[in-house]
């Protein structure tokens, strides 16, 4: 494992997750159950034997799985303050104590249990001290090291694939830009003569916009801010096509405190525009509706295509792929984009959960 601070420029958590979390309390309690049963599995072929085995077996592995669970979770915050690799030793240490713990107890219960019972099943407790501690601290290091090394794989992946997402995305604004920049500035070119104040307004709108798409693209706006961002670019396309563009906003209802990611309709409406409303001769109208459901919100984009445009549908296919994999960064598979591409009419509507952030 490379020495690599926790603090990435892509902003990666650390590498070990979350063990308060009941997700992965619970995932450490299902993998301890088949470890034991595949240990009792293989160590007898008798059912009354394999029952003592089975229940040992859980008993002994729950405890080390949830107590180094416990013990991770508390050093967790401390450990993503230092390198990656010295945190993978000290976290290998911890369990390793952790395991050597829970053996020297269990040894130290059985002894005391055979002294107050002395009749006592054979394989019930371990009869060399040394022996089993070695066994345990052996097989924990290996299984130790495998799952540290699988969650630094696991989170190198996903750095990867955010880092891919985040070049796309960047790749994508800078297409866009050229093509909106020059004929932005056209058009307030042409307004300098003819209406200076308007002119002047659509520059300020201008920058407005350019200073939320040059930001940093990962982070998230409130739903009233990303709305505004989203009517500037529609006032300032205005300019251009004057009443062959007609935009319906009906995003009343909407809780205007929620978090998107940011620069995620104005997007939407752009390829509405540049795709849609744009290569029609009489021009046509674009729908941006949206309403709060049980936990989420739901925004919807309607805009009519020309007839058999292949080229329209693909630009359209590109800048939602980016969309997606923005989504899929920020809320982890419940979050969707979904697209409904009919003859004389393309619709996109994004759903994402509700989040606000406080006043």
């Amino acid at each position: 494992m490379a020495e690599r601070p926790d603090n990435s420029d892509f902003g990666t958590p650390f590498y070990l997750p979350d063990f308060c979390a009941p997700r992965m309390v619970f995932a450490i309690v299902l993998i301890a159950e088949l470890v034991a049963l595949t240990l009792s599995l293989a160590k007898s072929s008798a059912l009354q034997i394999f029952w003592i085995e089975l229940a040992k077996s859980s008993l002994f592995l729950l405890w080390i799985g949830l107590l180094s669970a416990a013990v991770l979770c508390f050093a967790r915050p401390r450990l993503a303050k230092t390198t990656v690799a010295r945190a993978s030793v000290i976290s290998l240490l911890l369990l390793l104590i952790t395991t050597a713990v829970v053996s020297e107890a269990a040894y130290w219960v059985g002894q005391y249990w055979i002294d107050r019972i002395g009749d006592v099943e054979s394989t019930l407790f371990p009869p060399n001290r040394f022996l089993f501690l070695a066994q345990n601290l052996l097989i924990g290091g290996i299984v130790s090291s495998l799952a540290l090394r699988y969650f630094y794989v696991s989170n190198e992946w996903k750095r990867n694939v955010q880092m891919e997402a985040q070049a796309r995305i960047s790749a994508l604004q800078a297409r866009i830009r050229p093509h909106f920049l020059f004929n932005s500035m056209n058009t307030i070119a042409s307004l300098t003569r003819t209406d200076p104040s308007r002119a002047e307004e659509a520059i300020e709108d201008l920058a407005d916009l350019f200073r939320a798409t040059l930001g940093d693209s990962k982070s998230h706006l409130r739903l009233k801010e990303e709305l505004e961002l989203a009517r500037i670019y529609q006032r300032i396309e205005q300019l251009r096509l004057g009443d062959r563009l007609n935009v319906k906003w009906d995003v009343q209802d909407l809780p205007m405190r929620a978090l998107i990611p940011g620069l995620t309709i104005q997007p939407l409406l752009e390829n509405a525009i540049y795709h849609g409303v744009e290569p029609l001769p009489e021009g046509g109208t674009i729908t941006v509706s949206g309403k709060k459901r049980e936990g989420e919100i739901e925004i919807r984009v309607t805009n009519p295509v020309p007839e058999n445009n292949d080229h329209t549908r693909e630009g359209n296919r590109h800048a939602l792929a980016n969309i997606r994999q923005r989504f899929e960064i920020a809320y982890q598979g419940k979050a969707s984009v979904t697209v409904e591409d009919e003859t004389r009419q393309f619709q996109v509507t994004i759903v994402f959960p509700l989040r606000e952030r406080p006043v």
